[in-house]
C-alpha cells in the first residue's frame, strides 16, 4: 500500500474534513495523526470550540489508521471525553493508536492535544472493518 498516496487521497476526498480544516499528516496501519488549527468559526455560543471539532478530528485520525490496512471501515461506537478547551489559533493534533485489531471489529484510541502537549480530549473508537478494498482512483 502506498501510504502517502492514501493520505493524499483521504485529504482530497473528504469534504467534511476540508470544511473543518482537518488534515491527515501521517498514517500507517493502526496509527494516524491528523491536525487542525482552531478558528473563530469553530466556536460555539459560549465562545469555546464546539465539542464536535475535537470529536471530528479524533474520528478522522482513527478512521485513517483503520483504512491504512487497505479496506474501508466505519465507526460503530465511541466513548469520548472532553477535558479542557483550547483557544482560537491553537493547532490541535489527534494521534490515533490501535488498541485491538480483530477480523471485523477493531478498537482505537485517539488523544487530542495542543501545541504545548495539553490534553484536550480523549476517545475510544470502535470500528467495523468492511470487505471493500480502498480504491484510490475514485
Amino acid at each position: 500500500m502506498d501510504y502517502e498516496r492514501l493520505r493524499a487521497f483521504r485529504n482530497e476526498k473528504n469534504p467534511f474534513g476540508k470544511r473543518l480544516g482537518i488534515y491527515v499528516e501521517e498514517l500507517r496501519p493502526g496509527y494516524a495523526r491528523a491536525v487542525k488549527t482552531l478558528t473563530e468559526e469553530d466556536l460555539n455560543p459560549v465562545n469555546v470550540p464546539h465539542g464536535g471539532v475535537y470529536f471530528s478530528l479524533a474520528d478522522t485520525a482513527c478512521g485513517s489508521a483503520m483504512v491504512a490496512y487497505g479496506t474501508m471501515a466505519v465507526t460503530i461506537n465511541c466513548s469520548f471525553s472532553f477535558l479542557k478547551s483550547a483557544r482560537v489559533g491553537e493547532r490541535l493534533t489527534a494521534q490515533a493508536h490501535e488498541l485491538q485489531s480483530g477480523k471485523t471489529v477493531c478498537v482505537l484510541e485517539a488523544r487530542v492535544t495542543g501545541e504545548a502537549g495539553e490534553l484536550f480530549a480523549i476517545g475510544t473508537f470502535t470500528f467495523r472493518r468492511l470487505d471493500k478494498v480502498i480504491g484510490l482512483e475514485q
